[in-house]
């Protein structure tokens, strides 16, 4: 291992410790071409099948991302006419009061304000765009949205469009386990849990994804839509995913916002990029620990995997997800 990344190494394996993850994967990729793969641990507590480059990871929230970048292909296809285009366009079954003036801007920023009751109403916590709250409501209905527009799953968009051209066999919604597929440890005491869904069309948080191939979807973002020379999806697309949409008017410690992806334009306290981590680079990630960075300052991709339920920290999370990219940031300085 070159000693530059020993550093970024013994993080990611002292988190999976402390977290309790019995797994854990890291790849980087500089310039377009693998400088650093690295593997340990098992499927599961109690299953010795080693984590290696065919283990596939449940990537929980981070496949929004592949969600976004549909949104993109809706604006791209003139299937969404604009950002700005008010919600209620588009769902005439839900209550326009509640919706009010919610704006497709507002539902892949975070910045909507709506949220569910425990009975599955939809509620209004604040008006769109005065604030930001990660909640699943507008996951539930973007991908409702972009599968009525395509009339088909947005899965099978991406399989078209993305995964096919691209060469993926390892990126999909699993609906039945299998030896590849690593398990989500919730409790440590116990046994890894299976998460596959019941359905591959997106609706469920079933989306299984190989450390290497999540790299490769990075490098996509990174290269505005190429993978190896070939122009796979329109530099427009790749744009309109990744660039900042938030709100300008929401308070400026709260996170900014492309199609879904964190973007970091400068040090923001309620961020998860850390403050060492240059302009214009974005993350993914989600609660079983897979991180997404993309730093193309640095000609950077840097894809992480855990496999346990919540990221390390505690009250103090946000702490440890700007560490690590303050560290995979200084590692390329």
């Amino acid at each position: 291992m070159k000693a530059n990344y020993e550093k970024l190494v013994s993080w990611v394996e002292n988190i999976k410790e402390l977290n309790q993850s019995s797994a854990a994967s890291l790849l980087i990729l500089k310039d377009n071409k693998v400088v650093l793969e690295h593997y340990s641990g098992t499927h599961s507590n109690n299953n010795t099948s080693p984590i290696t480059e065919s283990s596939r990871f449940n990537v929980a929230s981070a496949r929004k991302s592949y969600l976004g970048l549909c949104v993109a292909y809706a604006i791209y296809d003139k299937k969404i006419s604009d950002i700005d285009d008010y919600v209620s366009r588009y769902f005439d079954d839900l209550d326009s009061e509640i919706l009010g003036e919610t704006k497709i801007r507002h539902l892949v920023t975070h910045t909507h304000g709506l949220d569910e009751s425990t009975n599955g109403e939809l509620i209004r916590e604040f008006k769109p765009g005065e604030s930001w709250a990660y909640r699943g409501i507008n996951i539930k209905l973007i991908t409702q949205l972009i599968n009525k527009l395509y009339g088909k799953p947005f899965t099978e968009l991406l399989r078209e469009k993305v995964f096919v051209p691209m060469g993926f066999h390892k990126t999909w919604w699993e609906t039945e386990d299998s030896i590849d597929l690593v398990s989500v440890i919730i409790d440590p005491e116990k046994d890894g849990e299976d998460t596959t869904g019941s359905t591959d069309n997106g609706m469920e948080s079933n989306l299984f994804v190989s450390t290497q191939e999540f790299a490769s979807w990075g490098s996509l973002f990174l290269n505005k839509g190429k993978f190896n020379n070939k122009q796979i999806v329109p530099k427009e697309v790749i744009e309109l995913a990744n660039e900042i949409h938030t709100p300008n008017e929401i308070d400026k410690e709260l996170p900014r916002n492309g199609f879904f992806w964190f973007v970091n334009d400068l040090p923001r306290e309620m961020s998860e990029l850390g403050d060492r981590v240059p302009a214009g680079s974005y993350q993914i990630l989600g609660v079983t620990g897979p991180t997404l960075l993309v730093i193309p300052k640095y000609s950077v991709v840097i894809a992480k995997m855990y496999n346990k339920r919540y990221n390390y920290g505690n009250e103090n999370y946000l702490y440890y997800l700007k560490e690590f990219s303050n560290i995979a940031a200084d590692t390329f300085q």
